[in-house]
């Protein structure tokens, strides 16, 4: 009776498992077209259909705490693949090349800083770096699109930002569009960028110009992903509470030298970091103070500025002398 028992509730799991709209034996990384399978640019209702909304809405109807093991387990499974993937990717990346970026979701296509933020994307990518961000809209976004430009003239950079300017925030509808016009113009082969997102903020349209996207439904572990795997450094951009959470975890990971070093920390937009949401300030005079150490902290308007420190690492680290010219 008992084994009966047991057999009728690992069917039941197993069918469970075999109902949710994604897979939980998940093997590899999603591409765009992947996680927008389903997508037409040409028809903004089939948004509303495609592979990540119906995800989407099966993590709400569930619970964004599963109500229940089976949708607990689904989850783990498949945000166990997708850790493994991330294994296999930068087994084919160095980790010290990679290059986060962090800052606001609500940043406007059509701001200063979002040209800002893809045109530095776009250097870095083009010197032999890859790009990582958390993989929504906004800076992440901007950080994106920056490297799917790569290769391309600062003209059709422009080019494409005007395309995307018919909708400004991920709020907007043609915004998703938008973005699969400018990679259908402009398609990218050669470079490649990480976005690791969360169904947990899947109201929040998920970037398709990454290239590779990496995405979870604990966001704990996200976040944490984000922070670690960019051993190059991390640029911060202007961003409101979850850029402040981030820049403090990064400060803590860095002072402990939890991976036997401590990566830059460039603070870009001096005004911001300083009077707004005056983060850089206070952490360098905790770190004058000694209640921080190890920090690589650096403040700047200038995209140049920024690289050079960036430049500044990996002579430091002494695994690439030869490869980036130290100005």
């Amino acid at each position: 009776m008992i084994n009966d028992i047991n057999t009728s509730n690992i069917m039941s799991v197993i069918d469970y498992l075999k109902g949710v709209p994604f897979n939980v034996n998940r093997k590899g990384l999603y591409s765009p077209f992947e996680l927008y399978e389903g997508f037409d640019p040409d028809d903004a209702s089939t948004f509303n259909t495609c592979y990540d909304t119906r995800v989407y809405r099966h993590f709400i109807d569930r619970g964004k705490r599963a109500r229940s093991v089976e949708e607990s387990l689904a989850r783990t499974l498949h945000d166990h693949g997708i850790h493994t993937a991330l294994d296999e990717f930068f087994s084919k990346h160095d980790h010290l090349l990679c290059i986060g970026v962090m800052g606001g979701h609500a940043l406007l296509r059509t701001d200063p800083m979002f040209r800002n933020v893809a045109c530095l994307s776009k250097r870095l990518t083009q010197m032999g770096f890859f790009m990582l961000s958390g993989g929504g809209p906004g800076a992440m976004e901007a950080t994106h699109l920056g490297a799917w430009m790569a290769g391309c003239h600062d003209e059709e950079l422009d080019d494409a930002l005007q395309m995307l300017a018919v909708a400004p925030s991920f709020k907007d509808e043609g915004w998703v569009a938008s973005a699969f016009r400018v990679m259908r113009k402009y398609p990218q082969r050669k470079y490649v960028s990480l976005g690791i997102p969360t169904w947990l903020y899947g109201h929040e349209p998920s970037t398709p110009f990454a290239t590779h996207i990496a995405k979870f439904f604990e966001n704990s572990i996200r976040e944490d992903s984000i922070l670690t795997l960019a051993y190059g450094g991390i640029i911060y951009t202007p961003g409101s509470a979850g850029t402040m959470q981030e820049i403090f975890q990064d400060a803590v990971q860095n002072h402990y030298l939890s991976f036997g070093f401590s990566s830059p920390m460039v603070f870009f937009g001096r005004e911001f970091w300083t009077e707004e949401m005056p983060a850089y300030t206070l952490l360098k005079e905790l770190a004058e103070r000694g209640k921080y150490k190890n920090l690589l902290l650096s403040l700047t308007d200038d995209p140049e500025e920024a690289i050079a420190e960036l430049i500044k690492f990996q002579h430091q680290a002494n695994v690439y002398p030869d490869k980036f010219e130290l100005k």
